[in-house]
């Protein structure tokens, strides 16, 4: 991090992200959790809801009721982060079954051909317009085959189908090919194989959740819970961060946008037009912006707009309110992104 300015952080508002009361643990809460085949997306988050006791929940990524594998839900506030979830790459573990026999180096050569940025137009039953776009294959390697079912992996930027992927390779081949089986095994740092720093895993049931609920609700044990349910502060691995003094927490909570006083330090490398989030000196998510200039440009000036609040995560009174005017215009906490798919209790 490169420091800007020094000012301790009050300890009388706030908290650290693990040291939260329970309720407002479970409000800032994560769930990796281990989607099965069967149910669809939004029933997942509405029984974890309903079981959770909160109000608002919600995923990042749909999966299909055939699919399974990791679907982040996030609880009350971190609903309004989980576009944050949208940006690293996704890995799949998929089943491919090719229509007739073709040499393995075959399978192979189209393998490498649709790694790196490809052309893909979205299946009939997607929930987006059906319009040829770019998405990066970043990995895609066959790991075993039997007969004409090929095991493969696949690491993507977020929104690839690979449902269209598997089809699209098949036609290259000339012989066809179909989806017979897929998993989601990471989105992002959350994954069912933790082995680097900032991995979020293993994976949550839903029975390991109703377990740590029963728990915490009849015998007043919410370890369980603190260990199922992370901060959402834990999905920002990778996120270039900013530090900012307590003074502009309320103000950025109430729409404003963050100027260079109110910055005490930033990772660098920092870049206009970057997608940033603001922490409190507790590392507490406040909000996500915008970045309006770059860290050298941060370091060389006393003043100036820096970073354009998108959204606001962290609730408006958390700490005390030093700011005198209200010039700037609020920020809309209600838009959610497209694919991250909110369940509210009516």
């Amino acid at each position: 991090m490169v420091p800007i300015a020094e000012e301790a952080t009050d300890s009388g508002h706030g908290s650290e992200p693990s040291q939260r009361p329970i309720d407002s643990y479970i409000n800032y809460g994560l769930i990796p959790l281990d989607k099965t085949r069967g149910p669809t997306s939004h029933e997942v988050v509405a029984w974890v809801r309903k079981l959770m006791g909160v109000q608002r929940a919600g995923h990042s990524g749909t999966l299909d009721p055939g699919v399974s594998g990791v679907l982040p839900i996030g609880l009350g506030k971190a609903t309004k982060a989980l576009s944050l979830l949208l940006i690293p790459p996704k890995e799949y573990i998929a089943v491919m079954r090719i229509h007739s026999s073709v040499p393995r180096e075959q399978v192979d050569r189209v393998v490498r051909e649709f790694t790196g940025e490809i052309f893909q137009k979205p299946p009939q039953r997607s929930s987006v317009k059906r319009e040829v776009r770019t998405r990066t294959i970043y990995e895609l390697e066959v790991l075993e085959q039997a007969g004409n079912l090929f095991l493969i992996r696949v690491l993507c930027q977020s929104g690839t189908y690979i449902r269209k992927l598997i089809y699209d390779m098949g036609e290259v081949l000339l012989v066809g090919a179909t989806m017979v089986e897929l998993r989601r095994t990471r989105v992002g740092p959350i994954t069912e194989w933790p082995s680097r720093e900032g991995d979020i895993g293993p994976l949550v049931t839903l029975h390991d959740l109703n377990d740590a609920v029963h728990r915490w609700k009849h015998e007043g044990d919410e370890s369980r819970i603190r260990a199922l349910v992370r901060p959402i502060e834990s999905c920002m691995t990778g996120m270039k961060r900013v530090i900012i003094k307590d003074a502009a927490v309320d103000a950025v909570c109430h729409g404003a946008m963050l100027a260079v006083p109110g910055i005490l330090s930033l990772s660098p490398g920092i870049k206009k037009g970057e997608t940033v989030v603001l922490l409190s000196g507790k590392g507490e998510l406040v909000a996500i912006a915008e970045a309006g200039m770059t860290t050298d440009e941060i370091v060389g000036s006393k003043k100036g707009i820096a970073f354009p609040v998108k959204r606001v995560i962290m609730e408006a009174g958390t700490y005390p309110k030093l700011w005198k005017t209200q010039k700037h215009p609020p920020v809309d906490e209600e838009d959610d992104s497209a694919e991250v798919e909110v369940d509210e209790q009516d």
